[in-house]
């Protein structure tokens, strides 16, 4: 029998700002961006075989979704994928085929979610099961989980299914609701690579939510994104809670407060408010450096230039340790904005740096 080829294709993602509260029931903004990864596949009744155009390993899994063998490299994260799906119901199904990315690996954009997205998707279409959206996120993030031990939010897969273009997708990471904000069209989406690679692995990212998570029962249960500043910065001191996580949970208090700020100076009326957008993503850095810390010279580097070259506002993006920042331009000046930034950092710094304009794009299909 010949089968039709399927093609299934989930996109990487840039937060806009609300880094590091997906995990503690707090509120993120991020886009889905024009880069992702592609699963071509053709059913096979016997087995699932995926072969990577980026790495040496295969998946080799029986239709089930058991393994084979042992797992290594990318396999362990399509091994969790079938694993998680076999436990809510989706029946035998083999699938042939190949995967490809287009994701810069730790660059901070979810190379992860985008590939647990992609092939759940995928193993979903060849058993003709079905879940609803944010289920499928949830499988993809227990499976990163699973698969690597990294103990990552709901953003990022819930993103790269959920996203639309032209707009940020606001979501509650503790109610799970969740609007779209329209991004202001003279806007563009810049992301400038400092070329550190990081993995969410082995990078301090376990820590520092461990750390975090010794000051979230001074809250008495309520929610960071539910509280200001000064009353979680009370509430922790009279709980007797160390220095370094209060710190951190200052961090967490104060990104959802700029998560909200920054939805009402998209929506301004009359257009986006670009000074409070400036002032937000400041902060934000500020915080993930000082509070978090998170970011590296490279990254405030990076920051540095991108308001030098006029960009509205800056601020590093994704897990931080390493990976990019995101920047918002003027539309008909973004190119030139990401050109001149990426020079001059390889000037001063002499690593391959890098800057691109993403356009925004539409969750997974």
């Amino acid at each position: 029998m010949v089968y039709r080829t399927s093609v299934t294709f989930a996109p990487g993602r840039v937060n806009l700002i609300g880094e590091h509260t997906d995990y503690s029931c707090g509120l993120v903004l991020p886009v889905a961006v024009d880069c992702g990864v592609t699963v071509r596949w053709q059913p096979d009744p016997a087995a699932i075989r995926l072969r990577s155009a980026e790495f040496p390993e295969t998946v080799e899994l029986r239709a089930d979704g058991t393994a084979r063998s042992e797992l290594a490299g990318w396999v362990r994260y399509a091994a969790a994928v079938a694993e998680l799906l076999r436990e809510r119901g989706r029946p035998a199904a083999g699938l042939d085929g190949t995967v490809s990315s287009t994701v810069p690996v730790g660059a901070g954009l979810s190379s992860s979610a985008a590939l647990t997205v992609a092939l759940a998707l995928a193993l979903c279409r060849a058993a003709e099961f079905e879940l609803p959206r944010l289920e499928l996120a949830h499988v993809a993030q227990e499976a990163e989980h699973r698969a690597v031990g990294v103990p990552v939010g709901l953003m990022d897969p819930a993103t790269s299914l959920l996203a639309c273009r032209g707009h940020a997708l606001l979501l509650d990471c503790g109610t799970e609701q969740y609007r779209l904000v329209l991004l202001p069209a003279e806007l563009a989406v810049v992301v400038l690579d400092s070329g550190v690679r990081h993995s969410l692995e082995h990078s301090g990212y376990a820590t520092r939510r461990a750390e975090l998570e010794r000051a979230l029962p001074a809250l008495g249960g309520a929610r960071p994104s539910e509280m200001t500043v000064e009353e979680a910065d009370a509430a922790a001191l009279a709980a007797g809670v160390d220095e370094v996580a209060r710190r951190r949970l200052r961090h967490v208090v104060s990104e959802n407060e700029r998560v909200r700020a920054c939805v009402r100076a998209l929506e301004a009326p009359g257009g986006p408010d670009r000074e409070a957008l400036g002032v937000l993503f400041r902060e934000g850095h500020a915080s993930l450096r000082d509070d978090f810390e998170v970011s590296i010279p490279e990254l405030d580097l990076l920051v540095q230039l991108a308001y030098a070259e006029g960009a509205v506002a800056a601020r590093l993006t994704g897990g931080g340790f390493g990976g990019s920042v995101v920047a918002l331009a003027d539309e008909d000046t973004a190119d030139a904005l990401a050109a001149r930034v990426a020079a001059a950092y390889v000037t001063r710094t002499g690593r391959p740096g890098s800057g691109r304009v993403y356009a925004t794009a539409d969750g997974a299909a």
